[in-house]
């Protein structure tokens, strides 16, 4: 099967039973992450690709989807599935809360599909009507689903993004980040969203993302996947800026490795679902930056691409075959 799937010559990685083979790589020596890597996910990727509520239920077990950003996004991001769940939402009321969390995080990256990445000034009339349409649906699913799981942390994260699509104000934003991190004070996906949020793009200040991580990952304690946010915060930076080589800085690179020994390079970091996203985090930020320490992630990589935060890009995986080559 994952031979048919991968191509002949794949193989299970040793050590986890969960692995997918890793499959051909192109020419470059790179392919991409699919269903984070693991066997279950695929099988959960499958069913929802199918349409099939049961098999997405069955597959959901091993996970707490109220916690796993990575495994919600997979399912955020998968085309279809707006055209099934809401059957789920209306007629499985034990499940209700999480077909609401599936429905409201697939509209939203459904949303976004319709608006597009181009500036707003270049975006239609009814590209804004179908984007806001979309959110406001989100919207809805999403408070309901975080009112019947007040446990739940992925449905604030989310509306996050729902909040600054909507221009809804600092007031509403911050009280979701609050409450997103009262459930979880060092959840990285909320500092990121946050980070994205106090973008001058988005009506926040120059300096204040830096600040806000800087302050967010002095609490984090030592191999702690928080420090990703410092590099999103300078890739950010990089993304705001006219200069192409703002981060060649010594300062920035020696925050940058910094940042990367003392979390994802850390013996007390643990590699676990969805880890290839933070090395591929800090692989951008330190080559941006022209640091060395690159070298170190893109070895443990091993040619894993996964498309965040190389989507900042023209052509992310070609960025980054480059980065990964001039290292």
């Amino acid at each position: 099967m994952f031979g048919k799937l991968f191509g002949r010559d794949a193989e299970r990685p040793e050590g986890n039973p969960y692995a997918l083979p890793v499959p051909r790589r192109q020419k470059n020596g790179t392919y991409p992450l699919r269903a984070l890597g693991d066997t279950r996910v695929l099988a959960l990727v499958e069913s929802a690709d199918a349409g099939d509520w049961e098999a997405v239920k069955a597959a959901l077990a091993p996970f707490d989807l109220g916690r796993d950003h990575a495994v919600l996004g997979q399912l955020a991001d998968l085309d279809g599935v707006q055209d099934w769940i809401g059957r789920a939402v209306e007629e499985d009321k034990e499940h209700r809360a999480t077909a609401l969390l599936i429905s409201g995080a697939r509209h939203i990256s459904w949303g976004w599909e319709a608006r597009t990445s181009a500036r707003a000034v270049d975006v239609t009339r009814e590209q804004w009507r179908i984007f806001h349409e979309r959110l406001e649906l989100a919207e809805e699913h999403l408070l309901e689903a975080a009112e019947l799981r007040p446990d739940w942390i992925t449905p604030w994260r989310r509306l996050l993004t729902s909040g600054r699509g909507m221009s809804l104000g600092p007031a509403v934003t911050r009280t979701r980040r609050d409450a997103a991190l009262r459930r979880d004070p060092l959840d990285l996906d909320t500092h990121i969203e946050w980070v994205s949020q106090l973008q001058p793009r988005w009506g926040g200040e120059p300096g204040q993302a830096l600040a806000f991580a800087r302050k967010a990952y002095a609490a984090a304690p030592d191999g702690h996947r928080l420090g990703c946010v410092i590099a999103m915060a300078h890739i950010e930076q990089w993304v705001e800026a006219d200069n192409r080589d703002c981060l060649q800085h010594p300062h920035i690179q020696a925050e940058l490795r910094e940042a990367a020994e003392r979390s994802i390079l850390h013996h007390a970091y643990e590699r676990r679902l969805g880890w290839q996203g933070d090395y591929n985090i800090f692989a951008m930020a330190l080559s941006l930056a022209g640091s060395r320490t690159a070298s170190n992630v893109f070895r443990e990589l091993d040619g894993v691409f996964t498309e965040w935060p190389w989507a900042f890009m023209a052509d992310p995986q070609k960025a980054y075959a480059r980065f990964r080559k001039a290292v």
